[in-house]
């Protein structure tokens, strides 16, 4: 993984705008990560965190603006859901602001009770 591409890309957007790359760097030897290149260049990103047997978190999943609209988001989310760690899990949650579209075409759906799940929010951390 290019940690120079990934915290380039992450440290401006709308999730964790300004995180320090010691952050990303730590984030992303706690996560089972995944990488769309092009040749040699990083040009996607995503991060699974988990317990390999009940329960994931989708995070930081990125397509680089000039890479967009080819299909790689999709084929990213394939290569993930497929990831013999990551099966038969009960709960993959993720959190998004407007990619909603892409993930309702795996089966993601919207939190079926809400009022169960909590959040301890530090985005200065």
């Amino acid at each position: 993984m290019d940690i120079d591409i990934i915290h380039g890309y992450l440290r401006q957007s709308y999730w964790s705008p300004d995180i320090a790359r010691e952050v990303v760097e730590r984030a992303i030897d706690g996560s089972i990560c995944f990488g769309i290149f092009d040749q040699a260049k990083q040009i996607g990103f995503a991060r699974v965190v988990t317990d390999k047997a009940t329960f994931a978190y989708l995070a930081d999943v990125f397509i680089l603006e000039p890479h967009r609209g080819k299909g790689l988001s999709k084929q990213l989310m394939k290569i993930i859901l497929e990831h013999p760690d990551l099966q038969g899990l009960r709960r993959f949650l993720l959190a998004t602001r407007d990619a909603h579209g892409l993930y309702q075409k795996f089966d993601f759906t919207e939190l079926g009770n809400p009022a169960r799940f909590m959040e301890l929010h530090r985005p200065k951390a």
